[in-house]
């Protein structure tokens, strides 16, 4: 299932990644796992934060996806599953 990962990452904490320069081997790190099909970075509401798309095929996944989010950038992190057009075009069809 295709789905849109928002991390909104704390400003402190990564700030201090930054400051350490450990910011571009974590991030590097969570994408490497995630293999997104769209990343996009940029503030939101004032802070850092990051939308993944990616394809997630099992919801055991979820631990070792989201926790450097969590324990590396302390970010509030939501997940939603999401469609593409082409998607959208063969749910519609499904309907009638």
């Amino acid at each position: 299932m295709r789905v849109m990962l928002k991390a909104t990452m704390d400003t402190e904490k990564t700030n201090e990644l930054i400051r350490s320069g450990k910011m571009p081997e974590v991030m590097k790190e969570a994408l490497d796992r995630l293999q997104p099909e769209a990343a996009y970075f940029g503030p939101v509401d004032g802070q850092r934060t990051a939308l993944l798309v990616f394809d997630l095929t099992d919801s055991s996944e979820l631990p070792p996806l989201n926790e450097p989010f969590f324990t590396e950038m302390n970010a509030r992190v939501e997940m939603t599953p999401i469609m593409n057009a082409e998607d959208m075009r063969k749910g519609l069809s499904a309907m009638g």
